[in-house]
């Protein structure tokens, strides 16, 4: 499959069968700042996170899963929600420890493996909630991070801060639509990376669940041969008491 960046500059493709492409995608999608928050999300045409299975699988592809691991590969940490590990399943990625955010403690689905090493797991919850992470992860050796409870939820704010405290500053989160949008409306992210899947879906399960506005400003455009569109947008901080 060929990825083809179409902004900014000329043309430039680049065959994902060629020794070099993850080194070249790498540069594209790297980062100077030593701390920041990018979202890495997929969404139909019609803004769907999710496609007919209920799940993002069957709304990625190949080009899609090439991009995922190039940007958690320049990350110090994997962030995502537990309705996302109940959902997707999750494995644990190559490169990257992953922290699960949970209120509840919930984590049944996922499918890391038991033998993983000590941090390379991070549950964030708050207390009440520990007990019943650590039942569910079944035996895999988690660190539990214990942040306060706002009202059945996980402040976000605390939950990056506790990361970036641990020496993960450069966080890719992805998602689920509420933990994105709780991320976006605190005004903690730095970069949106949205993948476009060329399809429209009867699912309906928006890709950002936010209840603030945002000016996005498109940094790069690629699209591949079988016309997925993979944008990073850089999140523009909203100015004390605007609106969007």
């Amino acid at each position: 499959m060929i990825l083809t960046r179409i902004f900014p500059g000329a043309a430039e493709g680049i065959d994902l069968e060629q020794s070099d492409a993850r080194a070249r995608l790498s540069t594209m999608y790297r980062v100077e700042d030593s701390n920041w928050l990018r979202l890495n999300l997929i969404a139909s045409v019609d803004g769907s996170a999710v496609g007919a299975d209920g799940t993002s699988e069957s709304l990625t592809n190949s080009a899609d899963r090439t991009l995922l691991g190039v940007i958690r590969n320049l990350a110090d940490v994997v962030l995502v929600g537990a309705a996302s590990v109940r959902v997707e399943g999750y494995q644990l990625p190559r490169t990257a420890p992953l922290a699960i955010l949970t209120g509840t403690g919930n984590l049944t689905g996922h499918r890391v493996r038991t033998d993983v090493g000590q941090g390379r797991v991070i549950v964030i919850c708050p207390g009440s909630a520990a007990e019943r992470a650590v039942s569910s992860l079944g035996g895999i050796p988690a660190d539990i991070v214990v942040v306060p409870d706002a009202v059945g939820a996980v402040p976000v704010a605390q939950a990056v801060d506790a990361l970036r405290d641990r020496g993960l500053h450069r966080i890719v989160c992805e998602g689920g639509p509420n933990l994105a949008g709780q991320l976006l409306d605190a005004e903690l992210v730095d970069e949106i990376c949205l993948s476009t899947g060329p399809l429209l879906t009867s699912a309906r399960l928006p890709v950002f669940d936010t209840k603030s506005e945002r000016r996005l400003e498109l940094s790069q455009l690629l699209v591949d041969d079988a016309s997925g569109l993979y944008a990073r947008w850089a999140v523009r901080r909203n100015a004390p008491g605007a609106q969007g």
